[in-house]
């Protein structure tokens, strides 16, 4: 666990896209001492798929020993572990999709897969591990932070929503208290009766369970009206805030004014939209810069605004260690070195309805010729939304599923499905874990990016005579102002100033 009062890292590195931010990622970050972070979206499926590849290398299988609870880690391994890998082309065998009463053994899949990639993320180094997830999954939540939790994480940080839950939530997990997440169900009103999904460490464990730890909580906010209201109860009040700005990659928080668009269709943003850095200073809590400040001018800036420091993901997304399919690195990293990378931020590809930033890359869901082709399937459900339904049940719907399901059985708008992608395949298949399907299609990625490539421009340029990627150390020297190819006392000495 992170000591109470270490300083806080200057150079968090992004929880970026499904697996992007892998575990091997946020271990070579941490590892130079910034603050090393893995993606806690979908890993119960993530899981499940490395298992049925073989587990090559045997990671899965060595962080399941070490879960705290046997059983529940021979379960994991019985339903999903494929000695050898399966066949190629050979479908995988998709997990159950959340509901308010989530089956058990999608619980004890989810802890464990949240213990595993934090677990393994820890390994080898003393340095701090932090989790990122997004609130709009709100489903999963409560079973993710306490595996996350029993493998020890430094941080969690969420953002894609309003945060306010989770410190309550990481608290009543650390005492081991059966724990209520609120969940936001569309045509719901106030006067519904109480919608929300519960976690019971006791009843999914069992007794004995080892002392747990709040982690530090850190709110991913794009307004200092949020970061304030967050601020101002000690029920909300995280340990600090990342400051994400619209030219950050992923979801991007809508603009605060009217809906407005350029000729590309990307949001409008304007002065509503800009976060005054003296207020987030006056809260009185640490705070990092995101969106185009992963430059070491970035860095200088951010700090000498008052932040404590950065949080960077484009440079580390196309790193050697991250989750990115290196089919996919090379592809971009091309554009960069050609100079025509260009990222867009889409209101229609996220069935969130949030802005999604796309990389236009050929053979990716960013080509309408693909989307067109693409047969419509939602197996995997995280961007599911809980709805009231006509006789007050609960049911579940996702704008990027068959139109026809979503319009006709579930009474979705025919305007919310317009254009949207299945960005929870496409965003497996981006990590190199793409579904076949029975007629040997196989599904396509979707690359996002934020739009500041400057960092990986002058990484690659520095790249020595055949080497392909990037090493992640080789970003965090970047930022800190190392020279390439220092020797590695060197570096520590001009790192440590």
């Amino acid at each position: 666990m992170t000591v109470p009062n270490a300083p806080a890292p200057a150079i968090i590195q992004g929880g970026m896209g499904v697996a992007i931010s892998s575990w091997r990622l946020a271990r070579a970050v941490a590892r130079e001492g910034a603050l090393g972070v893995v993606s806690g979206t979908a890993l119960d499926v993530v899981y499940a798929r490395r298992l049925q590849d073989g587990d090559p290398g045997g990671h899965v299988r060595w962080a399941l020993a070490q879960f705290p609870v046997p059983r529940i880690a021979e379960r994991v391994l019985a339903s999903y572990y494929i000695e050898g890998g399966k066949p190629a082309q050979r479908p995988y065998r998709n997990v159950p999709m959340f509901t308010l009463q989530p089956p058990a053994a999608l619980q004890e899949l989810t802890v464990a897969a949240n213990f595993c990639e934090v677990l393994l993320a820890k390994q080898g180094h003393g340095g701090p591990v932090g989790i990122n997830y997004l609130r709009k999954i709100e489903l999963p939540l409560p079973f993710a932070c306490l595996g996350a939790m029993l493998a020890g994480v430094d941080y969690v940080l969420v953002g894609a929503g309003n945060p306010a839950e989770i410190p309550a939530l990481l608290g009543g997990l650390a005492r081991h208290d059966d724990v209520v997440l609120a969940v936001r169900a569309q045509g719901a009103t106030s006067a519904d009766p109480d919608i929300s999904v519960r976690c019971s460490p006791r009843q999914l464990l069992g007794a004995g369970l080892p002392p747990l730890y709040p982690p530090r909580f850190v709110a991913i906010v794009a307004s200092q009206d949020l970061a304030a209201g967050l601020a101002a109860s000690p029920a909300t009040r995280p340990a600090g805030f990342v400051v994400e700005g619209p030219s950050a990659g992923g979801h991007n928080a809508p603009p605060r004014g009217p809906r407005r668009v350029d000729e590309l269709g990307q949001p409008v943003y304007d002065g509503r939209d800009q976060v005054d850095l003296a207020v987030m200073a006056g809260l009185g809590l640490p705070f990092w810069l995101a969106g185009s400040y992963g430059t070491p001018q970035g860095l200088r800036l951010a700090l000498a605004a008052g932040a404590a420091g950065v949080q960077v993901g484009t440079a580390f997304a196309f790193s050697a260690e991250s989750g990115l399919a290196d089919p996919l690195k090379r592809q971009v990293l091309a554009q960069v070195a050609a100079g025509d990378v260009q990222v867009v931020a889409d209101w229609r590809v996220s069935p969130t309805g949030f802005p999604f930033k796309v990389v236009q890359a050929a053979g990716t869901l960013s080509d309408d010729e693909v989307f067109a082709q693409r047969q419509p399937v939602c197996d995997l459900g995280a961007l599911r939304t809980p709805y009231r339904k006509p006789d007050g049940s609960i049911g579940y719907r996702c704008p990027a599923e068959p139109t026809r399901v979503y319009i006709e059985h579930k009474g979705g708008r025919a305007a919310n499905a317009e254009g949207r992608r299945c960005v929870c395949n496409a965003l497996m298949a981006t990590a190199d874990l793409p579904q076949h399907r029975p007629n040997g299609n196989v599904e396509p990625p979707l690359i996002t990016a934020g739009n500041d490539f400057t960092a990986v421009a002058a990484l690659i340029a520095d790249l020595p005579a055949g080497q392909e990627f990037y090493p992640a150390r080789a970003v965090i020297d970047h930022l800190r102002g190392v020279p390439a190819g220092l020797p590695l006392a060197s570096r520590a000495s001009l790192s440590s100033r």
